[in-house]
């Protein structure tokens, strides 16, 4: 039969499509991920059961800018995270 086509039997070799030897992360790098979605966490909460005076008096709804600012830099070193 002219018009079929080939069934691959193990011709072609297998391409190993891995990771790139990713090293793993240092040590520091988990506690400080960790503590800077907390660190976020807690300016959010100081600033609400303050009555928005602290953490820094005076930028009022800056606050939470700083606070979620600061753990969404924690949540973007988890897509880091190995």
């Amino acid at each position: 039969m002219v018009g079929m086509a080939r069934s691959s039997k193990g011709d072609e070799p297998v391409v190993d499509r891995g990771e790139h030897d990713a090293a793993p992360n240092p040590v520091w790098f988990k506690p400080l991920m960790i503590g800077f979605m907390l660190l976020g966490l807690v300016w959010v909460i100081v600033f609400y059961l303050t009555s928005q005076q602290f953490p820094i008096p005076g930028i009022a709804g800056w606050n939470l800018v700083i606070g979620f600012g600061i753990a969404f830099v924690g949540f973007l070193m988890t897509t880091r995270w190995r």
